[in-house]
């Protein structure tokens, strides 16, 4: 088992380093009473956000806007964090994996199954993408103390381009509300379907990287 401090975080998403030089550029010139804390509870109020978005596209599509709105808001938050910890030489390993990862599920459930109570997407396809992501989330967290590497993206998409393109997706589901596909005589609506197919990519992965895992494992303990 390793130390969370000395743990190795792998991040190689298209917008990394991009991303990264951002985050620094931001937590270099922020007051003094932002704390890291503060912005994580921040964070939280982004996806509460996204979730009242959502909620609140049941009585007219505008309120998709704020959803995305909620996004930078929630982006903002979850990544300046750390990065303010980092700046400033206050880093809490243990406190800071805790707290993060923690608080992750509360931000991912207010997003992901905010979707669900839109009337875009049917709730128990919602439900399917959240048990994914709860998967990919423990596989991480298990990983991370058993051989001390931390994944946070997997290949080219990370938290930020997951943002991204739900952004994007909010403005399609705009000015297209409620596209329908016939599938062998069976009307399906568009959403539902490209919902659950990220529901199956998440299983795909976890199982994936699970049987990786298991062979790169095997001897770990001769």
């Amino acid at each position: 088992m390793t130390d969370v401090g000395s743990q190795k975080r792998v991040l190689t998403s298209l917008t990394a380093k991009t991303e990264k030089r951002i985050l620094i550029w931001l937590a270099e010139r922020m007051p003094r009473w932002v704390t890291p804390d503060l912005l994580t509870g921040v964070g939280v109020l982004g996806a509460a956000i996204v979730f009242a978005g959502y909620a609140l596209s049941n009585l007219a599509p505008g309120f998709l806007w704020l959803s995305t709105f909620g996004l930078i808001v929630n982006w903002f938050g979850d990544s300046v964090d750390g990065t303010l910890a980092r700046v400033r030489g206050t880093e809490r390993p243990k406190y800071g994996f805790y707290i993060d990862h923690t608080v992750d599920v509360i931000s991912e459930g207010f997003v992901i199954l905010g979707i669900g109570v839109s009337p875009y997407v049917r709730f128990d396809v919602a439900c399917l993408t959240f048990i994914g992501y709860l998967s990919i989330s423990v596989l991480s967290y298990v990983r991370a103390f058993v051989d001390g590497t931390f994944r946070i993206s997997y290949g080219w998409f990370g938290p930020t381009e997951l943002r991204i393109l739900l952004a994007v997706v909010n403005t399609i589901m705009f000015f297209a509300p409620r596209p329908t596909v016939e599938i062998a005589g069976v009307t399906a609506a568009v959403y539902d379907l490209a919902v659950a197919a990220i529901a199956l990519g998440l299983a795909a992965a976890f199982l994936f990287s699970t049987l990786k895992g298991l062979r790169e494992l095997e001897h770990a303990d001769a």
